[in-house]
């Protein structure tokens, strides 16, 4: 019997995640990576417990490791599949009307930003954003740049709280680090972002 998208995302429980890594162990951080990368083509699954899940059963350091190529290798995917796809002459005809050109030219100006800030969420338009970006026509450097850290920061933040909960809600000053954290990876990622743009004009 065949098991509609609904029935099969209400497999995707934390237990049953728990259950299916450990059950996978043995050939290694396939299943670990292969989740995350999934997330980026199928909206509804739950990123928290996705990434929660792989920190709890791997410890904080692996759990990110295998989380963040999962989420970094589907983010890049899906964006240079949909930037392939936008070359196609009926996808042209729709990105190209008024209304979303102003769009596209708006992320194309603003994309690093957009990209960067949408990034650090863990809940939302996780998969639109790849898909906008994608239509947007950012360079793929900036793209690449944006979610390297914003999802890095995104991937670790949910990784630490799911490899030890109790020590996050016992000490809530670790809120502050993260912050910090975001604010530091933030100004890194726009002044590589400037250097290269400084580069390319003074080339």
């Amino acid at each position: 019997m065949e098991l509609s998208v609904s029935e099969w995302l209400s497999y995707i429980t934390e237990d049953n995640l728990k259950r299916w890594m450990n059950e996978y162990r043995s050939m290694g951080p396939l299943i670990s990576i292969l989740i995350p990368f999934l997330k980026s083509f199928i909206p509804p699954m739950p990123t928290i417990v996705v990434l929660g899940v792989n920190a709890a059963v791997y410890g904080l350091w692996l759990g990110f490791l295998y989380s963040y190529i999962g989420i970094m290798t589907g983010s890049l995917a899906a964006f240079l599949i949909i930037r392939k796809l936008s070359e196609h002459r009926l996808l042209q005809r729709i990105v190209n009307k008024p209304r979303v050109e102003r769009t596209r030219l708006w992320i194309r100006e603003h994309g690093f930003t957009y990209v960067f800030l949408l990034s650090l969420f863990p809940v939302g338009p996780f998969t639109m954003l790849n898909v906008a970006a994608g239509l947007s026509g950012i360079r793929f450097r900036s793209f690449l740049i944006a979610i390297l850290f914003g999802r890095g920061v995104m991937v670790f933040a949910v990784s630490f709280i799911g490899a030890d909960l109790a020590l996050y809600w016992e000490q809530p000053w670790y809120i502050a680090l993260v912050v910090l954290f975001i604010a530091i990876c933030l100004i890194i990622s726009r002044k590589i972002e400037a250097f290269f743009s400084q580069k390319e004009q003074t080339s």
